[in-house]
């Protein structure tokens, strides 16, 4: 018999997936959130070593990490002749690499990034487990995009859609159409139904990303500026388009309160929110974690954010007041203070109602992201610009100024 205890996500999924190909009814699999995993592996282990019975052929443990008593319970359970295996991808679980039983890697010698599934569809196929075949390669290859995120610089929408379906049907269903579907075809595809319903679903994340961009409060916490926003679903694809749409802010948090969860995104090299999790109970990768929802956490990321207003988005259908223009850029924000950010002798300026701030910015970006950081703005409307270049030139008629005005 062989025993499975992996996370309820669809890396986690990919590798009951995997196990079920291996092993067919042979295995025993166990989804658990990251909460419920410990006192799974506390029973089992009880269950099975503690009252002195035969331990089973092999235990899988992946893309979930033990605590530390748990870490002992396995090191007896091993020790007394128990065949166990854990398998895990993140950062926060390479201390586990010190007993023969854990298996961490974070990333291939290439500089791809590991998932779980990857790691045990190769550790199966090396040990003589499972036969390697293209459907299984594409499968596991498409869930590791996902889960590493880089489906998005690799151009493959098909990564993305997967785990959409995964989201679209109960674990059980999506583990047995997944393993019939690889064990049966060569090739790995998606039929014409969950092609078109897929193409549904699409839609439906847009809309539901767009509504809550509009919901995004702003804040710093720390040394960070941070973005807020309260959302239950498609957490991923929140999480990066917020990112790619604000790069001014260092991490966003996404609060589901229902599930009392946190989860923290990132777009940036710069920032391990991996770390941050970590200080809560929590774990993940460094552009993408997350840990529970307690106190502390409530009283920083929801009754202190509770009275900001939300962000509001650049205007997008400008003709006149452009990023980086020629003209300079004109910034609001909700204390209508106006920015504007202009060109001066190969620097890029930030005048501030009228008072021209001391520090220059070698890139436009620098100096909107100070902007954006500091003052909570966004790009102004044309007729707020418009109306910004006559005050400004009537107030300056005798003054040499920067920049020379044109709406040409």
């Amino acid at each position: 018999m062989y025993y499975l205890f992996t996370h309820n996500d669809l890396d986690g999924v990919g590798c009951g997936i995997v196990a079920r190909c291996a092993f067919g009814e042979q295995a025993e699999i166990r989804y658990n959130s990251v909460s419920s995993l410990n006192g799974q592996v506390e029973r089992f282990l009880e269950k099975k070593h503690g009252n002195g019975q035969k331990a089973p052929a092999l235990v899988f443990i992946t893309d979930l990490a033990v605590n530390a008593d748990n870490e002992a319970r396995i090191n007896a359970f091993v020790e007394a002749g128990g065949n166990l295996k854990l398998i895990d991808h993140h950062k926060t679980s390479l201390h586990l690499n010190a007993h023969p039983w854990g298996l961490v890697q974070v990333e291939y010698h290439d500089g791809r990034l590991t998932s779980a599934t990857s790691l045990f569809y190769e550790y199966l196929v090396a040990g003589g487990l499972l036969r390697r075949t293209p459907a299984l390669d594409t499968f596991v290859e498409l869930v590791r995009l996902h889960d590493t995120w880089e489906w998005e610089a690799a151009g493959n929408k098909q990564a993305k859609r997967l785990n959409e379906l995964f989201f679209m049907v109960s674990i059980d269903e999506f583990e047995a159409k997944m393993t019939e579907r690889l064990q049966l075809h060569e090739q790995f595809f998606f039929d014409e139904f969950e092609q078109k319903i897929l193409d549904m679903e699409e839609e439906k994340i847009e809309r539901y990303v767009r509504r809550k961009k509009r919901e995004l409060v702003q804040m710093f916490v720390g040394e960070h500026c941070v973005g807020i926003v309260h959302a239950e679903s498609y957490h991923s694809e929140l999480g990066n388009e917020l990112g790619k749409e604000n790069p001014h802010l260092d991490y966003i948090v996404i609060l589901n309160m229902g599930g009392r969860r946190v989860s923290l995104r990132t777009i940036h090299d710069n920032v391990d929110v991996s770390d941050i999790a970590g200080r809560y109970g929590g774990g993940g990768h460094a552009k993408a974690a997350g840990c529970s929802l307690g106190e502390e956490l409530y009283r920083l990321y929801v009754a202190e954010a509770f009275a900001i207003e939300p962000m509001q988005p650049d205007a997008g259908r400008n003709y006149y007041n452009l990023k980086a223009g020629a003209n300079g850029s004109l910034y609001e924000n909700r204390r209508e203070d106006r920015l504007w950010i202009y060109p001066a002798e190969a620097k890029w300026m930030v005048e501030c109602n009228g008072i021209t701030l001391e520090d220059a910015f070698d890139t436009f970006e620098e100096a909107e992201r100070y902007v954006k950081r500091n003052y909570a703005a966004w790009l102004a409307r044309d007729d707020a610009f418009v109306k910004f270049l006559g005050e400004y030139m009537m107030a300056n008629k005798s003054e040499e100024r920067p920049a020379t005005i044109s709406l040409a």
